[in-house]
């Protein structure tokens, strides 16, 4: 961990911390940032001590400001930007995808390449001081890291559009609005509600919070009915677990339960 110089680690009691920590240009996303969080995603997924993740940026002002600009102004070919593109959605893809509940803890401005980032997240809490957007239109080019997918399932295709479209920037109460953001929270609270619910997250059935994830995240991209299809077949493998055993016998005694993820 110590090799990492654009990504800082804490690891707490049965979750972990990432910050990004470029704060003299607002955390802004170049390669060796995104190489550095690739390495880091690897070594959460090989933590098994590792229940909850959240994700923040450093200083007061960003979570992600964005791509590094002067970096993309440099990019050669279509073939070259078309090559960092997919690196950056394979990446938050993983971030997606990982078995764990993901909490963004969105500090300040998360635009372009910070808002897709927010939003391969599971819960995004925003403090009142952030900022989001989609801004890419007023460079000339479009959303490269998931953008104008992540964005239209989240919001609709009508509001992604227009955002995308304007590259308007909305405070946090809107993007709670919108459905964008789950909570808004006082800048200097932030992290301590991510922790909090970090915590609680942790102490739930991991095996349980990881057919939930998976059923929404796979069931939504199908029909409803094989969603819940899908909805059954998850249900019934959770009781297969000695975490539906202690949950229920824990219940019935009314004492708190114990999960062990097995």
């Amino acid at each position: 961990m110590s090799d990492w110089k654009n990504v800082q680690v804490e690891k707490g009691d049965a979750w972990a911390l990432v910050t990004f920590n470029r704060p003299k240009v607002l955390n802004a996303l170049n390669r060796e940032l995104l190489e550095e969080l690739d390495a880091v995603i690897s070594w959460i997924e090989q933590d098994e001590e590792i229940r909850v993740l959240i994700m923040t940026g450093s200083g007061e002002k960003a979570f992600v400001a964005g791509a590094d600009i002067t970096e993309l102004r440099r990019i050669p070919s279509a073939t070259e930007a078309e090559r960092l593109a997919a690196f950056g959605q394979r990446l938050f893809s993983r971030i997606e995808s990982l078995p764990i509940p993901v909490i963004m803890a969105v500090n300040g401005y998360a635009l372009g390449g910070g808002c897709e980032l927010a939003m391969a997240g599971d819960i995004i809490l925003a403090s009142d001081r952030a900022r989001f957007g989609q801004p890419e239109i007023n460079l000339g080019v479009i959303p490269g890291y998931g953008g104008t997918q992540r964005l239209a399932r989240r919001v609709g295709t009508g509001t992604a559009k227009y955002l995308c479209m304007t590259g308007e920037m909305i405070d946090a109460q809107e993007a709670a609005r919108l459905g964008l953001v789950q909570k808004v929270v006082a800048a200097d609270q932030l992290l301590d509600e991510a922790k909090r619910l970090a915590k609680q997250l942790a102490q739930k059935a991991p095996i349980a919070l990881r057919y939930i994830k998976k059923a929404i995240d796979i069931g939504t991209e199908t029909d409803l009915s094989a969603g819940l299809h899908l909805e059954a077949s998850y249900f019934g493998l959770t009781f297969n677990t000695d975490d539906r055993a202690e949950g229920m016998d824990a219940f019935l005694e009314k004492r708190p339960p114990r999960f062990t993820g097995k």
